[in-house]
């Protein structure tokens, strides 16, 4: 699957928006999409990260946003395929920079909407992108 030019949602991008829309998909996305979106939403408002690898983190977190995306959201299945695939791949490039106080943030978080057996499936995050 070629990745689609997700810069230019960077201006979709805002923390009230993020919130709403991962709180209201996250059963739908699946505990892999919403870790995914959570460390790179805790990792934008890191002081460590680069200017660059901030403006890659809001394109991505922008496109997943918006409506207005490759496979829209409202399509049953698939619909967040794309969304996962830009933030694996926006994730892969930053790894280096999330902190492990991030990660487990992030993985603390998943408990509001999964049950265990369903956050036991970020164990294997990056082979959902390969």
């Amino acid at each position: 699957m070629e990745l689609p030019d997700f810069m230019s949602y960077a201006n979709k991008f805002s923390q009230s928006d993020f919130v709403e829309k991962i709180s209201r998909i996250a059963r739908r996305a699946g505990s892999k999409l919403v870790y995914a979106a959570l460390i790179l939403y805790y990792t934008l408002q890191s002081d460590k990260i680069s200017k660059k690898d901030k403006a890659m983190i809001i394109g991505a977190l922008g496109y997943m946003i918006s409506p207005l995306d490759v496979l829209p959201d409202a399509i049953p299945i698939v619909g967040l395929t794309d969304d996962l695939a830009v933030l694996l791949y926006v994730l892969k490039k930053v790894w280096t920079e999330v902190d492990p106080e991030i990660q487990e943030k992030a993985k603390g978080k998943l408990s509001k909407w999964f049950d265990e057996d369903e956050i036991e499936e970020i164990n294997d995050l990056f082979k959902e992108g390969e």
